[in-house]
């Protein structure tokens, strides 16, 4: 078996990368897709190739809009979403990505920190797997596709 992962939420730390070389050095058969993670690139994008605006509002709104293109396909085409929600910011967009993966019936694996546990309680419990790390993910995986638990 073979699972498409597709990895939302935060870009502001190297989770994605630990998730991929875990799977790699578990020899999993798996393949990754994301959103973009140049924050300037995601937020920009709708301006730098439709034209400038002059609200705000409807700035993001082009970004937002070129952005699910991308967004909608990686989830319709994934077995497996991973979302995490980082320390740092308010992540609306990876609830929304939880919620979209949670209404397609996509599994489901939520990574976060127990200061979160409240606010997402609902994500949680549409969620198959609550994680607090990379490598937990990894052997979450690892479980699904070799039904062997970690060493």
């Amino acid at each position: 078996m073979k699972l498409n992962i597709y990895l939302s939420g935060e870009i502001h730390t190297n989770w994605r990368e630990d998730i991929m070389q875990g799977c790699e050095a578990e020899k999993l058969d798996v393949s990754f897709s994301a959103p973009v993670t140049d924050h300037d690139a995601s937020d920009d994008c709708g301006v730098a190739i439709l034209g400038d605006e002059d609200k705000k509002f409807w700035h993001d709104n082009k970004g937002a809009k070129m952005n699910a293109i991308r967004t909608r396909k990686g989830i319709e085409d994934a077995d497996v979403v991973v979302v995490r929600f980082g320390e740092k910011y308010k992540q609306w967009n990876a609830a929304f990505d939880a919620g979209y993966a949670a209404a397609l019936g996509k599994s489901i694996i939520v990574i976060h920190s127990d200061d979160h546990q409240h606010a997402l309680k609902e994500v949680d419990a549409a969620a198959l797997a609550v994680c607090e790390s990379a490598s937990q993910v990894v052997d979450v995986l690892k479980y699904v596709l070799t039904s062997q638990l970690p060493s």
